[in-house]
């Protein structure tokens, strides 16, 4: 059930290069039983920045009515929730969209979780829901470079853990796919988040494979009143990547 609160900041630190992690505190997080949804904020109390920022979720402790996100700090809306300190209060809307179906993947299965950049966050959550149904969990994350890296550590503790970055500053120099090839890795299952040009590479390459793709777009409502988030699927059709997505299986959007 979606709920609009105004939540208590628990914390907020750097992790990357102008990569922030935030905590938030409130009852909205028992809503929150899917890994792979996103919320959305409203930054400040004035009319400026009008929308609010969609950010998916990367943690979500219901016991202690706690969720956690990452995102990138640089634009108008972004910058001015980086100087949220704790005690603040954060306007959030949420969950939105579907998120990943951890029982695709049956247990003492293999899944393989692929992230690009921002969109590595959501698969923290995922893999713990993953590993909590007896899931063995692979992850492949790719970054820039070395100063971009995040979560390293906590991805290890759940899985055997490859990084990528580009300029081969931290991990394995090149792609995730490039990666992907070179180790041959084996998986039942594949779930992926992150740029578009990466999952396009990501669904080519894994022809015939089951697995479930989430796509990061610009949104207005979040809702799916406002079709700013249309995506053009295989059949010729649309689909509103807040609320039909934003995650889907293989071979629905047209990549």
């Amino acid at each position: 059930m979606i709920q609009q609160e105004k939540m208590k900041v628990v914390r907020q630190q750097l992790v990357a290069n102008h990569i922030y992690e935030l905590t938030l505190e409130g009852s909205l997080t028992q809503q929150m039983n899917q890994p792979g949804q996103f919320v959305h904020l409203r930054v400040a109390d004035s009319y400026e920045p009008t929308l609010r920022r969609p950010i998916s979720i990367a943690n979500i402790d219901q016991e202690a009515g706690q969720f956690t996100m990452l995102y990138r700090a640089g634009g108008r809306g972004t910058d001015v929730l980086s100087l949220k300190r704790a005690g603040d209060e954060v306007d959030v809307l949420g969950p939105l969209g579907n998120g990943f179906p951890v029982e695709e993947t049956a247990p003492e299965e293999t899944a393989l979780l692929i992230g690009g950049g921002i969109g590595v966050p959501p698969l923290h959550e995922l893999s713990k829901r993953l590993n909590a149904r007896g899931v063995k969990t692979i992850h492949v994350l790719g970054f820039r470079s070395e100063k971009d890296v995040f979560y390293e550590e906590a991805f290890n503790k759940l899985g055997e853990t490859y990084i990528v970055t580009e300029d081969g500053s931290s991990g394995h120099q090149g792609f995730v796919t490039t990666l992907i090839e070179e180790k041959k890795l084996a998986f039942d299952t594949f779930y992926t988040c992150g740029p578009t040009p990466m999952l396009r590479a990501i669904d080519h390459l894994f022809e015939g494979k089951k697995g479930f793709l989430s796509f990061e777009e610009r949104m207005g409502c979040g809702i799916g009143a406002c079709y700013a988030c249309v995506c053009d699927t295989t059949d010729g059709g649309y689909k509103k990547v807040c609320s039909d997505g934003p995650v889907f299986p293989k071979g629905v959007v047209a990549l």
